[in-house]
């Protein structure tokens, strides 16, 4: 069966966006502009990595992973992976620069930015990495990418995969440029059936699709377990009830500090630590500001010597370890358009959830919300602020139901354990079944 092709009109929007978007990098956000730029210079650093450690003689597995959540889905897959194949080389590429710090930890030989999907960009990856299989992880699959490695002989995967019924794929014309990709895949391990029937909707084949579940509930599990009783950031929150609210929004901080100041009259041992999504220093200058003039008394992590009420994260890295220490957990992005973060971590941790109304597109916040273990705040922002700091002092007065919602929340993570292990078994297929590699010989030029 031929190898599916992308269309000249996804071609022809993919290289308008290619010659576009450093003019719009330039005028937007640091972390665009330095998203663009990183992702230009990947491909020569891509290519002496090919030319100067690409063992030919060895299988390549190529892992996908566009940010921080999709990376830790990805990772808990790629430990089991590089332990039973030490002979195997493995590549791990990444979008958003909020995953670089993660992608330095991968266990693989080489990590860097996927650069962007045009037909020459691809060409020339395919010939420096000359990939056994490519694996996608969650949703982040590129049709050219996909469509040229099929057509090269490559095994084509996807992992974790997940849609969200709300999705911007699953309608034109996303769907339509997008399904080439789809169908080039060869094997799909999707989270739960829901996500399988979606998937065979953008074009995925149902005889391809197995239901292995999510990884990131090994992650979040083994992290959890990880922290030690004694970590220096547990003894931040020693002796106290506090909220910890991780990966916040403008958006979500607003409402969190009007509830604080309620919470406070009535539990003034109760302390906030708040963790920004993006902690730049305008960020954090603008979450103290937002403080001091509620009459709090803000403290940056970095500078906390004893007890402190409202603590500000000031660097990534610590959320899972924080949530360890809580008495109950608060996840930004309910109240924003890009996402709802991952309520996995503090739902390892055993303790109970909050987060915005707009969770739809979170599968795991709707598990533990059946589960009696979260809570989704109301739309409207005043009357949010009300319920959560009304919940919150609930929770504190009621230690027996906090518990209780906790235990529920750590069942929930429990049950869906196993992921990583049938993910890479995926994989393994995957990489037996490759053919002989069909990939353009050096010095040929992409069309």
């Amino acid at each position: 069966m031929a190898a599916p092709e992308t269309s000249l009109a996804y071609r022809a929007l993919v290289h308008a966006v290619d010659r576009v978007l450093p003019w719009v990098a330039r005028a937007g956000p640091i972390k665009l502009s330095e998203g663009d730029r990183e992702r230009r210079l990947a491909l020569a650093r891509w290519e002496r990595w090919g030319r100067e450690q690409r063992d030919p003689a060895r299988p390549l597995v190529w892992c996908h992973a566009p940010s921080v959540g999709e990376g830790l889905q990805a990772e808990a897959v790629l430990r089991l992976l590089r332990s039973a194949h030490p002979d195997w080389q493995i590549a791990f590429s990444f979008y958003s620069p909020s995953a670089v710090a993660l992608a330095s930890r991968q266990p693989v030989d080489a990590a860097d930015y996927l650069p962007y999907d045009t037909r020459t960009n691809v060409a020339k990856l395919l010939r420096a990495l000359r990939p056994t299989a490519l694996v996608f992880t969650k949703l982040d699959l590129w049709p050219e990418l996909a469509t040229r490695a099929r057509a090269a002989g490559v095994r084509v995967g996807m992992i974790a995969a997940t849609v969200s019924p709300v999705s911007g794929r699953l309608r034109s014309p996303a769907r339509r440029l997008a399904a080439p990709g789809y169908a080039a895949l060869d094997l799909v391990g999707a989270i739960a059936a829901p996500d399988a029937d979606r998937l065979v909707a953008l074009g995925a084949r149902r005889d391809g699709i197995a239901i292995t579940g999510d990884p990131r509930f090994d992650s979040a599990w083994r992290r959890a377990r990880a922290v030690a009783p004694d970590d220096r950031l547990l003894q931040a929150m020693a002796g106290a009830l506090t909220l910890v609210a991780g990966s916040t929004w403008p958006s979500d901080e607003g409402a969190l500090l009007d509830a604080f100041t309620v919470v406070r009259a009535t539990h003034p041992a109760a302390r906030l630590v708040l963790a920004p999504h993006e902690p730049t220093p305008d960020q954090l200058a603008q979450l103290e500001t937002q403080a001091w003039r509620r009459g709090l008394d803000p403290t940056r992590l970095a500078d906390v010597r004893g007890p402190a009420s409202l603590i500000i994260v000031d660097r990534v890295g610590v959320l899972a370890t924080l949530y360890c220490g809580a008495a109950l957990a608060y996840v930004g992005g309910g109240f924003g358009t890009a996402g709802l973060h991952s309520v996995l971590e503090p739902a390892a941790c055993g303790i109970p959830v909050l987060f915005g109304p707009n969770w739809r597109s979170s599968r795991e916040a709707g598990t533990l919300l059946e589960a009696g273990a979260a809570l989704a705040l109301p739309r409207d922002r005043e009357e949010s602020a009300a319920q959560l700091a009304r919940t919150w002092q609930a929770w504190l007065d009621r230690p027996d139901e906090r518990a209780d919602r906790g235990r529920h929340a750590v069942s929930v993570v429990e049950r869906e354990l196993g992921a990583d292990r049938r993910s890479a078994e995926l994989v393994e297929t995957l990489m037996a079944g490759s053919p002989a590699s069909r990939l353009p010989t050096p010095g040929s030029t992409a069309r």
